[in-house]
């Protein structure tokens, strides 16, 4: 209600559901332009009611009964100091009013202090203590009295929060005796104005603190100590007791490391050793480090020979009382110098030369061992080791043989030393076993003693086998047009066991050097008789015999129409002589010896005789037996049987001749000797040769020897090719035929001769 005029004095009542219950108050405003009333009520903690007001009277005359305040000015403070408040009243008997301040709330504050001012006017004073932030309210002065009650204005209780940085100072430079901040004041938690700006420092492990005004952005913090963590904040203060807030959250950071004022003094050797130097030196403080992160570094170099050079820096640890420099090569002049190091400069002592002891020599250098193996001899070499270690004095070497291929030799004999004086970097060994393997143990010396063995096997050649003596004496035991039978005598291993033996058959031809049986050469290359024909090689290999095959002496017929692992034995030709070779041969791993001898020569038969003629001529009879016997077998065997029949009795080969069971011709030998004598007029003048097979009647096998029908690996010609052997009991059918060959040259001698193709039917 807002009301013009002189003095209101007003009545409030509170009506309750038994009636009305009168609570006068005065209110006395001494400003009379505008006014505002305003009416209060306690009310208790009962029943709901109702205020009424009633008789509102203004009067013309100040009332001077009843005590009234002056104006109660705002207070503002700042968190964590007392505010006070001071309320001047006037009125009659002021002094024995009773005064309270109020809060907004209702909370009263009992008085602190009144004073009386004069007779009319007296002052309370009111002390709320270290306000902060949930103080700040209105507050007002109440008086009571038995003449009226008075109360001020609601003045405010301003509660300033003293300034604090948010962010901590930022680190801007930094050196060994100084820091450069910018404060970094500008976002602060709290009140301003902001009146002065403080920087706040310490050392972490320290407890003093120092405080320096600021009144830049930016603030440099001198004579600091090197490598020194430092905590530094901000204090903002504003107006007021009690306006220096908190300080900031701290920048911790540290000065750089000063360079090191000197290198240690005293630096000694305290021990050498061939492989190792301990040194020492005095202990290295903060004075001398000016920095607490220091490394110490021993540094080294040394020459070696060949111009090489090491040089090498390791560190150390600061607080071990003896230093070791390790893994130095013996027998080495090695300069030595400290270094003391930290992030901000080095120093270095003078340089120290010193000489390591002697030690054992190194390994003699693998790769510089080189053996050289005979039959009976190794010579060894090898270089001097790279780590010498000091003055070589000698070498030694130990050897033993460790296996060998001959059962025979003896391995586990005692090791045989040999010693060699410093300069001697070579020896030969003697006396050693073929085919054996030798383990060789080399070292060096020093006056410190022997230093590590280097080993190296090497195994002495083996030695190709001794075959018995046929010189002079002819092996052969028996011979007809087709075939020849030798003796046979075991051969002796040298080195290494028999692998295999060999049978060798060798065509004569008038145009060859006839061989020397001191110079002879074996023959290495392993020919087949079809290999021979196709090539025009002037041998073939006959047979290749197990060397159990022949424990004994035993005789061999050579052109039994047999084969012998993998190899024919084929009847030979007539006409044609040939050597008879026999060789043994050894072979382990990669080496091979082999040694043969002549042990028979057949020659070429002077009389014709009897020829079995062209089975061409005999083709049409067989095919019509043939064809008559598969139209019987037709309708009483199925197809499938009859063609596996025929295809098991008559197989070709599609390289150079088809196999067939025929009869024996009536026509001569003459016929086919003309017939031949056309085809090489047809042929041109070919440097070919005919050769044939003649005289296979039953007799010519029946003098054989009866080698090859005790052998079980022998097997016949006609067997390996899935013919029977059962022919019919005539004495017509053929066993050879002669079919010409085109000329070859023969790469062996250079000559054209070549063997005629035997094709046995």
């Amino acid at each position: 209600m807002m009301v013009q005029g002189p003095v209101i004095t007003t009545r409030i009542y509170m009506m309750t559901s038994n009636g009305y219950m009168l609570v006068p108050k005065n209110l006395i405003i001494c400003h009379l332009r505008c006014l505002k009333v305003i009416f209060e009520a306690e009310v208790s903690g009962g029943r709901s009611g109702y205020i009424a007001i009633d008789d509102i009277q203004v009067l013309s005359y100040p009332c001077d009964k009843s005590p009234h305040f002056l104006r109660l000015g705002d207070v503002e403070v700042n968190a964590g100091q007392n505010a006070t408040f001071q309320c001047i009243a006037t009125g009659r008997d002021a002094v024995h009013n009773k005064l309270w301040l109020q809060r907004r709330n209702g909370e009263d504050i009992p008085v602190a202090q009144t004073k009386n001012i004069n007779h009319r006017r007296f002052a309370a004073s009111f002390r709320l203590q270290e306000v902060t932030k949930t103080d700040q309210d209105l507050y007002r002065c109440v008086t009571q009295s038995e003449r009226g009650s008075g109360v001020s204005n609601f003045a405010q209780l301003i509660v300033r929060e003293p300034p604090r940085p948010i962010a901590p100072p930022q680190l801007l430079g930094v050196g060994p005796t100084y820091l450069l901040i910018q404060l970094n004041a500008n976002s602060i938690i709290g009140d301003g104005p902001i009146i002065l700006k403080e920087v706040e420092y310490r050392m972490t492990s320290g407890s003093w603190t120092e405080t320096h005004a600021v009144n830049a952005p930016t603030y440099k913090l001198w004579h600091l100590d090197p490598d020194t963590e430092y905590e530094i904040r901000v204090l903002l203060t504003r107006p007021g007791e009690g306006g220096t807030g908190l300080p900031g959250p701290p920048l911790i950071t540290r000065t750089k490391c000063a360079e090191p004022m000197r290198t240690p003094k005293t630096l000694k050797i305290a021990e050498i050793q061939a492989r190792r130097i301990a040194v020492d030196w005095e202990s290295l403080g903060y004075n001398i480090t000016r920095c607490h992160t220091f490394n110490v570094t021993i540094c080294y170099h040394y020459f070696r020979g060949h111009n090489e050079s090491k040089a090498d820096c390791l560190d150390m640890d600061p607080k071990a009382p003896q230093h070791v420099v390790n893994h130095l090569p013996p027998y080495t002049n090695v300069s030595l110098k400290m270094i003391l190091t930290n992030p901000e400069g080095r120093k270095e002592s003078e340089e120290t030369i010193i000489q390591t002891d002697e030690d054992v020599p190194g390994p003699v250098p693998v790769n510089s061992l080189q053996g050289t193996s005979f039959e009976n001899k190794i010579f060894l070499n090898w270089k001097e080791p790279l780590d010498s270690n000091g003055i070589i004095t000698q070498y030694e070497v130990s050897y033993s043989s460790i296996r060998s291929f001959d059962p025979a030799v003896p391995v586990a004999g005692p090791p045989q030393t040999v010693s060699n004086l410093w300069n001697s970097t070579h020896h030969v060994f003697m006396h050693l076993h073929p085919g054996t393997t030798y383990q060789f143990f080399i070292r060096a010396s020093t006056v410190k003693g022997f230093g590590p063995a280097t080993a190296i096997n090497v195994t002495t050649n083996i030695s190709a086998p001794t075959l018995p003596d046929y010189e002079g004496v002819d092996a052969s035991l028996n011979e007809t047009a087709t075939t020849i039978t030798v003796l046979l005598r075991p051969a002796q291993a040298k080195g290494a066991p028999i692998s295999a033996y060999q049978i060798v058959v060798e065509e004569l031809h008038p145009h060859r050097t006839k061989r020397e049986a001191g110079a002879m050469e074996c023959y290495q290359v392993p020919v087949t008789y079809q290999n021979a024909l196709s090539g025009g090689a002037p041998y073939y290999f006959a047979a290749e015999l197990p060397p159990g095959n022949l424990p004994e002496p035993a005789p061999f017929t050579v052109g039994d129409n047999r084969t012998y692992q993998g190899f024919w034995n084929p009847p030979l030709a007539p006409r044609k002589g040939y050597n008879i070779y026999f060789q043994a041969m050894s072979s382990v791993e990669k080496e091979t010896k082999t040694q043969c001898v002549r042990i028979a020569t057949k020659a070429a038969a002077t009389e014709e005789p009897e020829v079995i003629p062209d089975p061409a001529k005999q083709t049409d009879r067989v095919v019509k037996i043939a064809g008559i016997s598969a139209g019987i077998l037709v309708f009483i065997l199925l197809l499938l049987v009859v063609i596996l029949i025929v295809k098991k009795r008559y197989i070709c080969w599609r390289r150079h001749i088809c196999i067939r069971n025929i009869r024996r011709s009536y026509y001569s030998y003459s016929y086919y000797l003309k017939l031949a004598k056309k085809r090489k007029d047809a042929m041109g003048n070919t440097r070919q040769e005919m050769t044939h097979m003649v005289n296979a009647m039953d007799r010519s096998y029946a003098d054989q020897s009866t080698l090859h029908a005790e052998d079980p690996l022998s097997i016949t010609f006609m067997d390996q090719h899935n013919f029977s052997p059962r022919l019919p009991n005539d004495p017509l059918v053929p066993t050879a035929v002669l079919v010409p060959i085109t000329g070859r040259k023969n790469v062996y001698h250079g000559d054209n001769n070549s063997f005629f193709a035997i094709s046995y039917l």
